[in-house]
């Protein structure tokens, strides 16, 4: 069995995984994920005891219990790059040994849930609203570095994209994965369904024009255009893509839900979205 090189895998002194600095034993199974460390604080005060809070860079975990089950809440940051760590970093802490540095023999598999918060591209998404994502499109080709991404990814949904927006030859290829059905049925039933763009960015990437022009000003609107089968694209954020990418490739169970705080199409936005963001964790909380 190979064993990780150092460079591969960077454990610190006590540990603890290089980025996230917690340990194997500190992690649950059960994980809620969001971008903002002072959101794993709102999440953490719902607990009724708490087992660890470790905080480094923007990350930030807390492992606690929550009325009888035992969870871990962390912060990823923005974007797709830093899910690229934290997916990583979380299947090491449950299937690598960190002592004899091997894969060990039997695979724990975990529940990352991502609660975020996103901006609407169709009616139906009203700010307010909720959007779990059955599909997700990323724009950031992480999944491209990995074997085997092809075969989980929905190439006809791709091909379908690609055409109907005219993709350009300077962006990395889009890629579509789906989320954990079982889990998409168990915490989204009674919450719009759709389909998120993992955008490389918040403000030309998502066709915000604040003082640089866009490439291609026309692109949301052939994206809210674009239809596939029953599918149309609800909701632009930054991390869905590889959080159910990489979760599919590693055999965990993965998905994102979020709250609507923008609506792209009515130009309509709340900055002041906290309530909502918390009722939404207090409804994941209570069905993970």
């Amino acid at each position: 069995m190979r064993i990780i090189p150092d460079s591969e895998l960077i454990i610190n002194p006590d540990g603890s995984a290089f980025h996230l600095h917690i340990k194997p034993e500190q992690l649950s199974d059960k994980i809620v994920m969001m971008g903002d460390p002072e959101r794993v604080t709102m999440t953490a005060s719902f607990f009724d005891s708490i087992e660890c809070d470790v905080r480094s860079r923007e990350f930030h975990t807390v492992t606690g219990m929550y009325k009888g089950k035992r969870l871990t809440a962390i912060s990823h940051g923005i974007g797709t790059d830093n899910i690229d760590i934290v997916v990583t970093e979380l299947d090491a802490l449950a299937n690598v040994d960190f002592n004899t540095r091997m894969v060990k023999k039997e695979f724990k598999q975990l529940t990352m849930i991502r609660v975020g918060t996103s901006g609407g591209m169709q009616p139906h998404c009203p700010v307010g609203s909720y959007v779990v994502s059955e599909k997700s499109i990323g724009f950031d080709g992480l999944l491209h570095y990995y074997a085997g991404s092809r075969e989980i990814c929905d190439e006809d949904f791709e091909e379908a994209f690609q055409k109907h927006v005219g993709w350009s030859p300077y962006h990395c290829l889009p890629y579509v994965v789906n989320a954990d059905e079982e889990l998409v049925d168990k915490i989204g039933y009674d919450m719009i369904r759709g389909v998120t763009i993992s955008a490389t960015g918040f403000y030309g990437p998502q066709g915000r024009h604040v003082r640089l022009s866009l490439a291609d000003p026309d692109l949301n609107a052939k994206i809210e255009s674009f239809r596939f089968g029953d599918h149309s694209i609800t909701n632009y954020e930054m991390e869905s893509s590889a959080i159910a990418g990489l979760g599919k490739l590693m055999g965990h169970k993965c998905m994102t839900v979020c709250a609507i705080i923008a609506n792209r199409v009515a130009l309509d936005s709340n900055a002041d979205y906290k309530g909502s963001t918390e009722d939404l964790m207090k409804i994941v909380l209570e069905r993970i």
